[in-house]
């Protein structure tokens, strides 16, 4: 599977600004950024997001999160897990719907659990 042609379908599908495919540990694996995003400080910063979700569910006792969002003024970011090694991430304008952007960041995700 081609994986920065596969990103850059979410800007279609989804409404995505940014989206990535990164390791848990914060590496890049394929990045659809704007110009001038740290790829590397992305990617970091949201292995570290799904990371501090992993051990506050882990001191409730309530499982490994399947996914985060965020909410900010004017976009939303979704971060999915692709597997034990794999994230998959999507920044979205306020304005479009989170749970299409899941649904494609899930179909992706799925898709490259594989590799």
């Amino acid at each position: 599977m081609e994986l920065k042609p596969a990103l850059r379908a979410l800007r279609e599908s989804c409404g995505a600004i940014a989206s990535a495919i990164i390791s848990r540990d914060g590496l890049v694996i394929a990045a659809d950024l704007p110009e001038g995003v740290s790829m590397d400080t992305f990617a970091i910063m949201c292995a570290t997001l799904i990371g501090a979700a992993s051990t506050a569910n882990s001191e409730l006792r309530v499982g490994t999160p399947q996914s985060v969002v965020v909410e900010c003024e004017d976009a939303k970011m979704v971060v999915v897990g692709a597997g034990r090694k794999a994230l998959v991430v999507t920044v979205i304008s306020r304005k479009n719907d989170e749970l299409i952007a899941k649904k494609e960041l899930l179909k992706l995700a799925d898709s490259i659990k594989m590799i």
